[in-house]
């Protein structure tokens, strides 16, 4: 297989009615385990990982490692910056080789967020990625920091700064958040189906942590077609490190490791499964 546009992957799961998993990553051990369930369930993912989180994960260090582990995948992986704020960041990550890249303007005017999202486009032309733009306000943030009050995404802007950019997939706000829901999530489904009857590009759901499998798979049958996980990677790997200290000493950081893949790896194959289809939705912890 190969590294591929995050285009590509996204339209094979629209015509298969699916929707492929992005799953952000900011360590070694955390890519083995999101490609080693890739690998076990034959299906291609996406690896990311936010601008936001470049303070603990520098791109000059990550990006390279997460285009090698794509290149070296049994399945197809595409390698995507998310939430990309600066075009400076944007460029380096397509210098590095990333095949997709989000230029998230949803916090500036509609007029900035065109104009911007447009450079970027270009940008990414030039080195054959694919792109993502957002529209309205996803609730929380991408790093915890700040809960923003969410926006939901007005359809026919939608439709319009599709047509005005020729974004290759559009993030949406439908009452997801970033982080850890703190009520249960209340997704709105009309507005997300009146987008998808709009807009002619496959559609992204972000804050997919804490999202019911069933509200999930409601999403995929309106027109989702890629699903960011980031939180709940990152509990994944903070709890094998809490297990593997919980074992009896002494420890050692081969073992610790193992348990931080393992976990890791659990999270990402439940989620693909979900995604595709995979198994009956009670089968589901």
């Amino acid at each position: 297989m190969s590294i591929r546009p995050m285009k590509e992957l996204i339209m094979d799961a629209s015509r298969e009615d699916r929707a492929v998993g992005a799953f952000n990553v900011g360590n070694m051990e955390m890519l083995i385990g999101a490609v080693k369930a890739a690998e076990e369930l034959n299906t291609p993912i996406i690896l990311q990982i936010a601008q936001i989180r470049l303070k603990h994960s520098p791109l000059d260090l990550m990006g390279p490692m997460m285009v090698h582990a794509a290149r070296d995948a049994k399945v197809d992986v595409a390698v995507h910056l998310d939430h990309g704020l600066t075009v400076d960041t944007v460029q380096q990550a397509l210098d590095l080789g990333f095949t997709s890249v989000m230029f998230d303007g949803s916090k500036y005017e509609l007029p900035e967020n065109i104009k911007v999202t447009g450079q970027v486009i270009r940008m990414a032309e030039k080195c054959g990625a694919s792109t993502e733009a957002e529209l309205g306000v996803v609730g929380g943030s991408e790093d915890n920091s700040v809960n923003h009050k969410m926006v939901c995404t007005d359809p026919d802007v939608a439709r319009d700064f599709v047509k005005e950019t020729g974004v290759d997939a559009l993030a949406v706000a439908i009452g997801n958040a970033h982080g850890h829901y703190t009520t249960e999530p209340k997704i709105r489904f009309d507005i997300l189906e009146e987008i998808h009857q709009k807009v002619a590009v496959p559609l992204v759901l972000h804050g997919g942590t804490g999202i019911s499998p069933q509200d999930f798979r409601t999403c995929i049958q309106h027109g989702i077609r890629k699903i960011n996980i980031a939180t709940a990677n990152f509990d994944a790997l903070t709890r094998g490190a809490e297990k593997y200290f919980q074992t009896e000493a002494p420890y050692n950081y081969f073992a610790l490791n193992e348990a931080m893949v393992r976990e890791v790896y659990g999270n990402v194959k439940k989620h693909i499964e979900i995604f595709n289809n995979r198994i009956p939705l009670e089968q589901i912890s």
